[in-house]
């Protein structure tokens, strides 16, 4: 299709009207103000609490001595019955946002018996008993290398410890399983049965005993980051496994690059895999197959390049010519992601006085509207800063913000093409959908390990 057409095709009602009846939004558009806003946090930016010292508020206070730094502990008297036990816990439970947690001790003195415990418990946990001994807790225990998991009657699992030792315990959530080291050796692995916060664990039950504590404060006799690494590459390798055939992934790649309107990408991926994949044609899904993906691809390629350069009034004379009823809506999510792109890209240059004016002509029919508001309050803040860039609304600034807005116009063009029957198709492409999919996955199955375990963020995986 050129420029020099006089008729342009309608927004496909039908499209719109299939996704009302569904509940959704009938302006696809506001899809892409969501995205920008989800731009505007930092993706995986959450922190986590991690325990940094014993908790000497809730300890078995009577029978251990804690030492200023919170981080030693010994058992100066001499045990009369089974319950005197000086076990503490953490200041705070294991994080759970990760792939693994680990701590270790130090055995500083095995005094008189080297009835030593290191493990996790629970909340409620008895502290007066051995981590392990009790239920919603487990422990490694020094004198007979038994692990204690929820009663009192141990099993054979690693080897004693005893002074100068340095014994770890660790959460893998990637397996669910807790798992005990001694002197950087791993020394077994048990089944994580208890949900909820968990508390490492530390306890000392004869005269003498003395350890230390390490969260982390100096390094591990454990090589942690190798044990990651390979924790890693075993979910990597499952994955491997998988055998894709290439003609699958070769479609994935074509639509997507067709979906996008990336023209001169698309035609030398296609010379590049002509002899080497056999053709397929990704099967059609809601009335979207690969002949309405390729619908006036020449338009969408060049309103991309245009945006991308920052080139809004060149974009939206063009549209305005090429598909005048994209642009009839003055309040439309469309028309409101192009002028606060106008907007920004006068910033950008630092032509202050004519992004006001501007705005005031533009940007000032969508404020208060509740679907922009946000972002139109983030593009005036830019005005305010000397270096914008670095302010809080800095994420406007990003080529990543160019990109959100062509692909709402590549969607609105899209929505044009009467052969589609649904609005949803023209958002997102066969690729990105199925990438979806994997996210959705990925949170289920974090779900069913009480949501415990790495947050799955997919830009950090791309």
């Amino acid at each position: 299709m050129s420029s020099t057409t006089t008729t342009s095709p309608t927004i496909n009602s039908t499209a719109i009207n299939s996704n009302s009846k569904n509940g959704r939004n009938q302006d696809p558009g506001s899809y892409f103000i969501d995205v920008a806003r989800q731009y505007s946090s930092p993706i995986g930016g959450e922190t986590e609490l991690e325990p940094k010292e014993l908790n000497t508020v809730n300890s078995s206070g009577g029978f251990l001595f804690v030492s200023t730094d919170k981080l030693s502990v010994k058992y100066p008297s001499v045990n009369l019955h089974g319950h005197d036990v000086g076990v503490i816990q953490a200041d705070k439970p294991v994080p759970d946002k990760r792939l693994v947690y680990y701590f270790e001790i130090f055995v500083k003195n095995a005094g008189a018996k080297g009835q030593i415990a290191i493990g996790f418990t629970s909340q409620g946990f008895k502290m007066r008993r051995q981590p392990g001994w009790e239920t919603n807790s487990c422990g490694y225990h020094g004198d007979d290398g038994h692990l204690y998991s929820g009663h009192g009657k141990g099993e054979e699992f690693g080897p004693t410890f005893t002074t100068n030792d340095t014994v770890g315990a660790g959460i893998n959530y990637a397996s669910q399983e807790f798992f005990f080291t001694k002197n950087g050796v791993v020394v077994g692995v048990r089944y994580k049965e208890i949900k909820g916060p968990l508390f490492p664990t530390v306890a000392v039950h004869s005269q003498n005993e003395e350890i230390e504590v390490n969260f982390g404060q100096r390094e591990f006799a454990f090589d942690l980051k190798e044990y990651e690494r390979q924790e890693a590459m075993k979910q990597k390798s499952t994955v491997d496994k998988i055998s894709l055939p290439p003609n699958i992934s070769y479609g994935l790649v074509r639509s997507y690059l067709l979906h996008y309107g990336y023209e001169e990408t698309l035609n030398a991926f296609d010379v590049a895999s002509k002899t080497t994949i056999p053709p397929i044609c990704i099967a059609q899904e809601n009335g979207s197959g690969e002949q309405d993906i390729a619908y006036a691809l020449t338009h969408r390629k060049t309103l991309r390049q245009l945006i991308r350069n920052g080139e809004i009034d060149a974009a939206l004379s063009n549209l305005r010519d090429w598909y005048p009823q994209i642009m009839e809506d003055e309040k439309s999510a469309a028309c409101f992601l192009l002028h606060s792109q106008k907007f920004i890209e006068l910033v950008r240059v630092g032509a202050l006085g004519d992004a006001v004016t501007y705005g005031r002509i533009e940007l000032a029919k969508f404020f208060k509207l509740p679907p922009f508001d946000y972002l139109v309050r983030d593009c005036v803040a830019l005005l305010a800063y000397e270096q914008p860039e670095k302010c809080s609304a800095g994420y406007l600034l990003e080529d990543s913000q160019r990109e959100i807005v062509a692909d709402a116009v590549n969607a609105m063009i899209l929505l044009t093409d009467p052969n589609v029957k649904d609005s949803q198709s023209c958002l997102r492409s066969h690729l990105e959908r199925l990438l979806r999919q994997l996210t959705v996955c990925c949170l289920e199955r974090r779900s069913f390990n009480g949501d415990q375990g790495e947050v799955f963020h997919l830009h950090r995986v791309l």
